[in-house]
């Protein structure tokens, strides 16, 4: 863990302590510390439907893995601690009081915010690929549009996604091992 990051860790804790109830989690990415609010319901029902969905896939396959939201990702190698909406890992990475390190997972799922959108679309598709994360799945329901975003490889900016590929809510769309079908998820309206 670098210095920077030990720092901004201490400082995010600190912050945590103080903040009201509906700041949902304190992020750090690079030299950002990023305040999360608690989305709405409409947002939270997406995320349900995503976890549901690939949950259901994953017990088909009979693999020690699970959908799940809630955790801390952190990779302090990177300076990166994130809170996904959804991510894929295995189900014992929680046994344990530390975050999940990114190595463990295999998808991550974003819901676009109403109010800070650029933190999913920017910040997110910078460190996720920093992070080694092979899929990161973006939900907006702004627009009922997403976007998959896979194949790590190497910038002069560092690691970025290769493979972007957009689609319309009403699509069945491929994660890696799984499917997600959009046609259930609600749009902010």
């Amino acid at each position: 863990m670098s210095v920077d990051y030990e720092r901004m860790t201490e400082i995010a804790e600190e912050l945590s302590r103080h903040l009201p109830e509906e700041v949902r989690a304190v992020e750090i990415s690079g030299e950002e510390i990023v305040m999360m609010m608690s989305p709405g319901n409409q947002h939270e029902l997406i995320v349900r439907r995503v976890g549901k969905q690939l949950d259901a896939q994953i017990e088909r396959q009979g693999v020690d893995l699970i959908a799940h939201g809630g955790a801390d990702l952190e990779d302090p190698a990177v300076g990166v601690r994130r809170r996904p909406d959804v991510m894929v890992f295995p189900e014992s990475c929680l046994e344990t009081g530390e975050a999940v390190h990114p190595r463990d997972v295999e998808v991550v799922v974003e819901v676009v915010s109403r109010t800070n959108p650029e933190n999913d679309y920017e910040g997110k598709t910078r460190d996720y690929p920093a992070m080694g994360i092979p899929y990161y799945l973006l939900l907006d329901p702004r627009k009922g549009t997403g976007a998959l975003y896979s194949g790590i490889h190497r910038t002069p900016e560092g690691p970025r996604y290769g493979t972007s590929t957009e689609f319309a809510f009403g699509e069945t769309v491929r994660v890696g091992d799984w499917t997600v079908d959009t046609s259930v998820f609600p749009t902010y309206g």
